[in-house]
C-alpha cells in the first residue's frame, strides 16, 4: 500500500512548472503502461494548454488547484477545484486558465 499526498504533490508540480520554460510539469501517480489503470498529476501554469489529442481510454479530470477548460471540438467544460470532469471519447485539448493542478485517470481500453 502507498498513500500519498496530492495536496503537496500539487504544491511541488506547480512550482517546477513555475520554474519550467513549459509552463508544465507531470508525473504518474499510480501506474503505467503495463496497467490498465493509470493517474497523472499534471501542473501547467495560466495559458498554457496541452494540444488536441485523442483519448487512450475511459478517462477523468479532476481539478485539484486553479482552474481549466477542457475543449473537444465545438464543446467546452470549465473546472475548478474540487471539479471531476469526464474526459469526452474524442479529440481534446486542455487549457489552464490560471496556474492548475489536476489528476487525470485513464483506464486504457482495448
Amino acid at each position: 500500500m502507498q498513500k500519498l499526498s496530492l495536496d503537496a504533490l500539487a504544491r511541488e508540480h506547480l512550482e517546477r512548472a513555475a520554474a519550467s520554460s513549459t509552463g508544465r510539469s507531470a508525473s504518474t501517480v499510480y501506474g503505467g503502461h503495463e496497467h490498465v489503470l493509470r493517474q497523472t498529476l499534471l501542473a501547467l501554469t495560466a495559458g498554457i494548454s496541452l494540444a488536441d489529442h485523442e483519448n487512450p481510454g475511459e478517462a477523468t479530470l479532476l481539478v485539484l488547484r486553479g482552474r481549466v477548460r477542457l475543449t473537444s471540438g465545438d464543446t467546452d467544460w470549465e473546472g475548478r477545484s474540487g471539479d471531476l470532469i469526464t474526459v469526452p471519447d474524442a479529440r481534446h485539448g486542455l487549457e489552464a486558465l490560471e496556474d492548475s493542478a489536476v489528476l487525470l485517470t485513464v483506464a486504457k481500453t482495448g
